[in-house]
C-alpha cells in the first residue's frame, strides 16, 4: 500500500516512525522507509519500551516485529474522558472551597500565634500577667439573638435535676438554661442534688439568688419557680423522666427530647451534669457565660460572709494566694491514686471507691505517671516556693476534710506560715453554714475568685469553673500544676539541688500559669476555656504609645465557633410539633462521674 494509504501517527526517537495500514497493522521501520506487503519475519530480539504521548501509552518494538493493538470504541473513550473531567472538576471545586476555609482559619491562627512568640521566653510575673489588662469578658447577645418564647407559647416545661457537688451542679444549671433555649421550653428553676456524697439538702434558693437568676435571663429563656398547679392537674400523665447521654449535641435534644416534650408537655432530665456538648454555636456559648458568670449570683448571706473573709485577708496582706486543696477522701478514692499510707489507706479508699460502680481498676503508679493524681499539700507548697513565692506569702486554703488531717497539712504550713482557712477567719459567723457543704463551698468560691493568685492541686469541677471565671474576669493569675511532669520531678527532687529543682519547675509550668496565650480554640472544657467570651480591649491613644510593643506580641482574636444553620431551632421545633409517633425508649444507665465536687 502507498504512502497515501497510511497515516503518520507521530515521530519517534532515533528516526523511527509508526505507519498504520488500512487493515489496522502497524509496521515499525528503521531509517529506510520501506512499505512491507507481507509480515513473515520471525520474532527475534524482541524488546518493549513504553512512554506517554498525547494522553495515551505507546509501545515500541524491534524493527522486524509487527505490533497489533485493539481499537478502542469512541463512545467508551468519550465516556471515560467525560468521567475524568467530572472528577477533576469535583475535586478542584472541593479543594478550592476547602483551601479558602483553611486559609482564613490558618491565617488567623498564624497571626494569633506569631504574636505570642515573644511571650514564650519571657520571665513570668508570678503575681500577675502583664497582658491581662488587654482583655475582658464579653457575653452580650448578638443582634440576631431572638427573644425567648413566652410561657404560654413555649413547647412545654423543662424540669432539671442537677447532680454532684456545688460546682458540678453549677455546670448542670448553666447547660439547663441553654437546653431550654434550644427546645423553646419554659425552664423550671433546677433542683439540686440531695443524695450526693455530702448529703447536703440545700435547695437552689438557699445558695443562689433565684429572683436575680430569673430576671437576668429574662431576655434569653423564660424561667419559672414551679409548674403551675392548675397545669399539673390538667395533665393526663405525670412528667416524663429521662436521662440523656453525656455531651449530647443540640440535634440530640431536638430529635429525641423535643418530641416527648411536645406530647407530654412536662419533661424532667435527671442527673443533669455535662449533658450538653462542649462545642456549640457561638451565641449559645455566650449564653453559657451569661448564666455562669452573671446570672448565678450567691445569696446575700453567702456573699456577705465571703466578702468579709476577703477583706480580712486584704487587711493582713495587699495580695494573697488562694489554694483549692482537693485532698479529701472522696477525691483520692475517685482518682485511684496511692499516697504511701499503707494497707490502711488502701482499704479506706477502696471502700469509698465502691460508690462508683462503673469506675475501672486503676494502677496508682500509672495514674501518677499520667498526671492524673492530685498533688499532695507538700507538693503544692514545693511548687509555689520553686516558682518564687516567699515564705512570707499569705495563703488562703479552701478545702474540706483533708485526708490524714493536720499531719498531711504540716509540710505546707511550714513552707507558708501565713496559712488561713475559712474556719480560722470566720469564727462564729460560720456556724449557720457548717451543716451545708455546698454553702461552705460557695464561701470558698468567693474568696478564691477574689484572690490575686488562684492555685489548684487537681482537675476537678471547682478548679475548671474558677479557672474559666478568672479568665473571663481579665486573666487573673491562675496556676494549674503540670502534674504529668511535676510528679516525676518530685520523685527525683532529692537527687538535685534546690536551684536545679526550681529551674525545672518554672520550665514545666510554662503554659500552666493562666496566661492569655493558653486560650486556644478547642482546648479543654468550655467552662475552663470560655474563648468565645474573651475579647480584646481597644487601646486608648496613650496606651497605644505606651504599650505598643506589648500589644504587638499578642492578639485576642479567637476564632468563632461553627454556627448552627439559621432557623434550625424554630424550624425543627415546628416540624416536630406536627409529627406523630411513639416516644423513643432511651436508656437511663449510670455514667462515669466527673471529679466529685
Amino acid at each position: 500500500m502507498g504512502e497515501a494509504g497510511a497515516s503518520r501517527l507521530s515521530s519517534a526517537p532515533g528516526n523511527l516512525a509508526l505507519l498504520q495500514h488500512q487493515n489496522g497493522t502497524v509496521v515499525v521501520h528503521g531509517l529506510k522507509k520501506q512499505h512491507q506487503q507481507h509480515h513473515h519475519h520471525k520474532h527475534q530480539d524482541e524488546w518493549w519500551r513504553w512512554w506517554c504521548c498525547c494522553g495515551g501509552w505507546r509501545r515500541e518494538r524491534s524493527p522486524s516485529t509487527p505490533v497489533h493493538r485493539r481499537k478502542v470504541p469512541w463512545p467508551l473513550l468519550c465516556g471515560l474522558m467525560l468521567f475524568g473531567l467530572g472528577l477533576i472538576s469535583l475535586f478542584t471545586g472541593h479543594v478550592a472551597s476547602d483551601l479558602e476555609w483553611y486559609s482564613q482559619r490558618l491565617g488567623k491562627r498564624s497571626f494569633y500565634f506569631s504574636r505570642l512568640e515573644g511571650i514564650r521566653n519571657e520571665e513570668i510575673d508570678i503575681w500577675r500577667s502583664k497582658y491581662s489588662d488587654f482583655f475582658y469578658g464579653c457575653s452580650e447577645r448578638g443582634r440576631n439573638f431572638a427573644p425567648p418564647v413566652r410561657e404560654r407559647s413555649s413547647n412545654g416545661y423543662l424540669l432539671i435535676a442537677a447532680s454532684g457537688g456545688l460546682n458540678q451542679q453549677r455546670t448542670g444549671i448553666t447547660d439547663a438554661v441553654v437546653v431550654a433555649r434550644i427546645l423553646n421550653a419554659t425552664l423550671v428553676v433546677p433542683e439540686l442534688d440531695h443524695h450526693s456524697y455530702w448529703k447536703d439538702d440545700s435547695d437552689f434558693v438557699n445558695i443562689f439568688d433565684v429572683d436575680w437568676f430569673i430576671s437576668y435571663l429574662a431576655k434569653d429563656v423564660t424561667i419559672v419557680k414551679r409548674v403551675p398547679d392548675k397545669y399539673m392537674r390538667s395533665l393526663e400523665k405525670p412528667p416524663y423522666t429521662m436521662r440523656v447521654p453525656r455531651k449530647s449535641p443540640p440535634e440530640y435534644y431536638l430529635d429525641q427530647v423535643l418530641p416527648i416534650l411536645l406530647r407530654r408537655h412536662v419533661v424532667q432530665l435527671t442527673k443533669f451534669d455535662y449533658r450538653l456538648a462542649n462545642d456549640l454555636d457561638e451565641e449559645l456559648q455566650k449564653l453559657r457565660c451569661r448564666v455562669n458568670y452573671h446570672a448565678l449570683r450567691f445569696t446575700k448571706s453567702i456573699q456577705q460572709l465571703g466578702q468579709g473573709l476577703v477583706m480580712k485577708m486584704r487587711s493582713m496582706a495587699k495580695r494573697y494566694i488562694a489554694v483549692h486543696l482537693r485532698f479529701e477522701p472522696d477525691m483520692l478514692a475517685f482518682s485511684g491514686c496511692y499516697y504511701g499510707g499503707g494497707e490502711k489507706e488502701r482499704f479506706e479508699l477502696a471502700e469509698i471507691r465502691k460508690r462508683w460502680e462503673t469506675l475501672p481498676d486503676l494502677s496508682a503508679q500509672e495514674e501518677r505517671a499520667r498526671g492524673k493524681c492530685p498533688l499532695t499539700p507538700h507538693e503544692v507548697g514545693l511548687m509555689l516556693r520553686a516558682l518564687g513565692f516567699g515564705n512570707d506569702t499569705y495563703l488562703y486554703v479552701a478545702s474540706g476534710e483533708i485526708y490524714g488531717g493536720e499531719e498531711t497539712l504540716r509540710p505546707l504550713r511550714e513552707l507558708f506560715p501565713n496559712f488561713y482557712t475559712k474556719e480560722m477567719l470566720a469564727g462564729k459567723e460560720l456556724k449557720p453554714f457548717l451543716p451545708f457543704s455546698s454553702r461552705l463551698a460557695a464561701i470558698d468560691y468567693i474568696v478564691c475568685d477574689e484572690s490575686d493568685v488562684f492555685v489548684t492541686n487537681n482537675k476537678g469541677n471547682m478548679a475548671k469553673i474558677l479557672a474559666g471565671r478568672r479568665r473571663y474576669g481579665g486573666h487573673k493569675r491562675t496556676i494549674r500544676p503540670n502534674a504529668k511532669k511535676l510528679s516525676a520531678l518530685f520523685d527525683a527532687r532529692d537527687k538535685m539541688d534546690w536551684g536545679t529543682f526550681s529551674k525545672k519547675v518554672k520550665a514545666f509550668q510554662r503554659g500552666f500559669m493562666g496566661e492569655p496565650d493558653e486560650m486556644k480554640p478547642g482546648r479543654g472544657e468550655f467552662h475552663e476555656y470560655p474563648y468565645p467570651c474573651i475579647c480584646e480591649k481597644p487601646p486608648s491613644d496613650d496606651e497605644n504609645t505606651k504599650n505598643s510593643n506589648q500589644l504587638d506580641k499578642f492578639s485576642s482574636k479567637v476564632e468563632p465557633r461553627p454556627k448552627l444553620p439559621k432557623g434550625i431551632l424554630r424550624d425543627r421545633s415546628q416540624r416536630l410539633k406536627r409529627s406523630t409517633g411513639q416516644e423513643p425508649e432511651l436508656s437511663d444507665t449510670e455514667d462515669d462521674d466527673n471529679f466529685p465536687d
